[in-house]
């Protein structure tokens, strides 16, 4: 197979999040855990840094398709920068990237995949349209929306941890949005 080939048939899975350690497990984190147990569950690379990028990467197959999965290092409100410089560099069309990330105004647990459409007010996805131009790209949410919210800030809600009754759910949570995400890339 050409390299041409190889680059046309390559797809993009980028997971938002935030770093350092501190913000691990935090709503805001969802993207980070989604890729992580996508990682895990169909064994891709370790996570390797590339600061070409700004982010982490690791390389498998989902499907037959050489699968690149991302967290951007850049703060989340900046993630454009990180997917917009790796799908240049491998020339990834938008219509193969997908976006894995947290949603406020989901309830707890609620799974949600769109082919496109708008920020949704999420400022990761935004940095994300601008830096690519479109907003034609998937996206998988996971709603992170409890009834707490209300009493905070959406800024101070997304990055509180999750409550040890939320966090035993997690792993059931991103089980299903992993088998959502598969069935539309049809794997």
């Amino acid at each position: 197979m050409s390299a041409a080939a190889r680059i046309f048939l390559m797809r993009l899975i980028v997971g938002l999040g935030n770093f350092p350690e501190k913000y691990a497990r935090t709503r805001h984190n969802f993207g980070f855990l989604a890729v992580e147990m996508l990682a895990k569950k169909f064994g891709f690379e370790l996570w390797r840094m590339e600061k070409k990028f700004f982010c982490q990467i690791s390389a498998g197959e989902l499907g037959g398709e050489k699968t690149l999965l991302l967290k951007p290092e850049t703060l989340m409100n900046l993630s454009g920068k990180s997917v917009a410089a790796i799908a240049n560099f491998y020339k990834i069309e938008p219509s193969k990237i997908f976006i894995l990330s947290d949603d406020v105004d989901l309830p707890f647990g609620e799974i949600r995949f769109r082919k496109k459409g708008s920020a949704g007010g999420h400022r990761g996805i935004q940095s994300i349209i601008s830096s690519l131009g479109t907003s034609i790209f998937g996206r998988l949410k996971f709603g992170i929306s409890n009834e707490r919210r209300s009493a905070v800030s959406t800024e101070a809600f997304v990055l509180q941890k999750f409550f040890p009754e939320e966090w035993e759910k997690i792993p059931e949570i991103l089980d299903r949005g992993i088998s959502k995400l598969l069935e539309h890339l049809k794997c």
